[in-house]
């Protein structure tokens, strides 16, 4: 199994992922031929060898003549289906700008049509997104893992003015992922390259383990304390010498917190979850226990990544009674899935699927979604799961 593991430790913006994808050896030329398929002129892509901090890699600049536009998610949708590129490519992209809509949308209150962007808008930041898809199709991965994110701290100038780090938007793509901040104050992780980590990341995690064919290098602008780079790892993980069922699962390593609470409030669980999971915990759970004298209480759980144990902790120490946690680590095993969104006459909902390599084994309907139509057009939960298992069975 290919697989591509992106390194964030010195965050991610959309020309250092180009740039390290072109650096694991994708070709050039090909790259620039297919950003001519998008109905964009007046533009120039400058790739060439550079540096940070002694390191060197593949830099690369988009310039181009218009002073930047601001254009809505109609304006972008439309240059992006008037290009000549593969389906997959067009779809993947139009997705993309329609989260980032979505996400500015909440920050300024907003319908996701109604939003004008600014500098995402821009030709450049179009380039960017598109050519990052274009990238991926060309690398051809089975699988992407992305590190934490280092999203910076402090503060950046933007269109909207003097806005802090790391920015709304940012903020709202990168809702349950891994982050934490190190280094110099300073802009890691932009608006473009969380759009990235949250379209394209199947997991977050550790490096997986496997033999390493290639790391390429994408150099950023900046200079700072970090060198400004992201590295892209190509890992051939080969499940060829594991025995029987579980080699054509997916693995991954976990830790498990727990800790025996009997002296809280109940209502305060609600939170305390909730908080887990905003942070990215994989799951969270409650378990009823008697302690010693007889005492009815709780076993709070939470299954995050090694990366997320310290913030874990923290927030289970200052958000509930408890004095200690005791965390032990665990292997995952874990089907292959994918959540495609799909058109059904009760309306647009997203579907989960699982894979056991290349057979199809389960297919389930996103809650929020069914909670959504059931409440839209007043049809029992129950009813409308048992409708749409149906039609989309009968696909």
């Amino acid at each position: 199994m290919k697989t591509l593991y992106i390194d964030c430790f010195a965050g991610i913006s959309g020309d250092m992922f180009l740039g390290s994808m072109l650096d694991l050896g994708l070709d050039k030329e090909i790259f620039i031929e297919k950003l001519g398929q998008l109905s964009l002129h007046g533009y120039e892509v400058d790739i060439r060898k550079s540096e940070k901090k002694h390191i060197t890699g593949t830099k690369v600049d988009v310039s181009c003549s218009e002073d930047h536009p601001h254009r809505g998610l109609k304006d972008i949708c439309r240059i992006i289906d008037e290009s000549t590129l593969e389906t997959s490519i067009i779809e993947q992209s139009k997705r993309a700008f329609r989260l980032l809509a979505e996400a500015e949308g909440k920050v300024h209150g907003k319908l996701p049509e109604e939003v004008h962007f600014h500098e995402v808008g821009a030709m450049d930041s179009i380039i960017d997104i598109v050519g990052a898809f274009i990238l991926v199709h060309m690398a051809a991965p089975e699988r992407i893992v992305f590190s934490s994110l280092n999203v910076g701290s402090g503060t950046v100038k933007c269109a909207h003015g003097i806005m802090p780090v790391p920015a709304p938007a940012t903020v709202e793509l990168l809702r349950g992922k891994p982050v934490y901040s190190m280094g110099e104050p300073a802009e890691r992780t932009t608006p473009t390259g969380a759009l990235l980590a949250a379209c394209l990341a199947d997991t977050f995690g550790e490096m997986p383990s496997g033999k390493m064919l290639e790391c390429g290098t994408g150099i950023g602008t900046r200079d700072t304390d970090i060198p400004n780079i992201l590295r892209i790892f190509s890992i051939e993980q080969d499940y060829s010498c594991k025995e029987g069922l579980a080699s054509r699962f997916e693995e991954e390593k976990g830790v498990v917190l727990e800790t025996n609470i009997d002296d809280m409030n109940p209502q305060v669980y609600e939170t305390v979850m909730d908080e887990l999971f905003s942070e990215g915990a994989m799951d969270v759970w409650l378990s009823p226990i008697i302690m010693k004298k007889g005492r009815p209480a709780n076993t709070l759980s939470c299954l995050c990544s090694p990366g997320d144990l310290n913030r874990m902790s923290e927030i289970i120490l200052r958000s509930t009674s408890t004095l200690g946690i005791r965390t032990y680590p665990v292997d995952k095993v874990r089907l292959d899935h994918i959540i495609k969104e799909i058109k059904t006459s009760f309306g647009e909902c997203h579907i989960k699927e699982g894979w056991l390599g290349e057979e199809l084994i389960k297919t389930s309907i996103e809650y929020e979604d069914l909670k959504k139509i059931s409440f839209e057009q007043n049809i029992p939960v129950i009813k409308l799961r048992e409708l749409l298992m149906r039609e989309i069975i009968s696909k």
